[in-house]
């Protein structure tokens, strides 16, 4: 049944607009005339004193400044609904938008199976991944929660480790047939690598076996910003990588790549989720990061 506040209340409208992506489509959901929703939309401008929508005959699209408003009024919006909850005593289902970042290899891969169990068991929920990086303002994004792979540096954001990633230096049996099989870490420095940050030639690997720790410098000629390109990369013989086993996991098994110095122990990098700070996280972001954790748990390639 529809909430009358929200049918009424100008920012719910505005919110609706923005998510239907027309003044029309509201009305239609609402049954209503379209002019009326037109009207509460430009009474909310008229109040801020700023054009929030760009308005067409199809389609209804925010300005830079509607879209801010957007993305901090849902906010605003969710943590009034997850006081009201803890309020009433309520143990609410999760409802309205849910947009997660993750990076794009590792979200397709741990985090979409997530959203697709979420989607599937609670019909007032909408989610939306958005696959990528640099997402350091999440209300500026409009994220709700971010995945991140590897250490952070400070933030004012509220992080949640819920697993890490093993890592492992691989190269192709090709490769190695051709350029010998590197014993232990110092021989890594005489093989170039495949990186996985366009423009970097050079780095760092730290390993430890038995209380002993060592660092080696590497160096290469070729880098993409994608684990399929650069899974294609070393089976075709351009280099060792240092990378994730989730990555590598079936070429592994089959025997395709060869894990290398495999009595050393790389880094894992930690997995974290990260929110904005409130005093009321809301339903749909706390009930992410719990199925999220039990999924990471299940991942044979990932840590708990």
């Amino acid at each position: 049944m529809q909430d009358m506040h929200e049918v009424s209340d100008p920012d719910h409208i505005f919110i609706r607009v923005v998510d239907a992506g027309s003044l029309r489509a509201v009305a239609q959901e609402l049954g209503v005339d379209p002019s009326s929703i037109s009207r509460k939309v430009s009474a909310l401008e008229d109040r801020l004193q700023a054009k929030l929508l760009r308005r067409s005959t199809k389609r209804s699209e925010p300005t830079e400044a509607g879209l801010r408003y957007y993305n901090g009024m849902r906010r605003l919006l969710d943590e009034r609904a997850a006081l009201e909850d803890q309020v009433s005593g309520l143990t609410d289902e999760p409802r309205g938008r849910l947009r997660i970042g993750a990076p794009v290899d590792f979200g397709a891969r741990f985090v979409a199976p997530v959203v697709a169990e979420l989607l599937a068991e609670f019909s007032d929920l909408d989610v939306e991944l958005v696959l990528g990086s640099g997402f350091d303002d999440l209300v500026e994004a409009g994220l709700d929660a971010v995945i991140r792979i590897g250490n952070l540096t400070d933030s004012s954001l509220i992080a949640k480790k819920v697993g890490s990633v093993p890592r492992v230096v691989v190269a192709s049996r090709k490769y190695l047939d051709k350029h010998g099989t590197p014993d232990k870490p110092a021989d890594l420095t005489a093989h170039p690598f495949v990186f996985y940050q366009n423009g970097q030639r050079r780095g760092e690997l730290v390993f430890s076996k038995t209380g002993k720790r060592v660092s080696v410098e590497i160096t290469g000629r070729s880098a993409a910003n994608s684990v399929s390109a650069i899974r294609k990369l070393v089976l075709g013989g351009a280099g060792l990588h240092f990378g994730p086993v989730w990555a590598f996991e079936e070429e592994l098994a089959n025997g395709d790549l060869v894990p290398l110095v495999p009595d050393w122990s790389c880094v894992s990098f930690p997995i974290q989720v990260l929110w904005v700070p409130t005093e009321f996280l809301p339903t749909k972001v706390r009930l992410f990061t719990d199925r999220f954790i039990s999924f990471v748990g299940q991942q044979g390639s990932l840590a708990s």
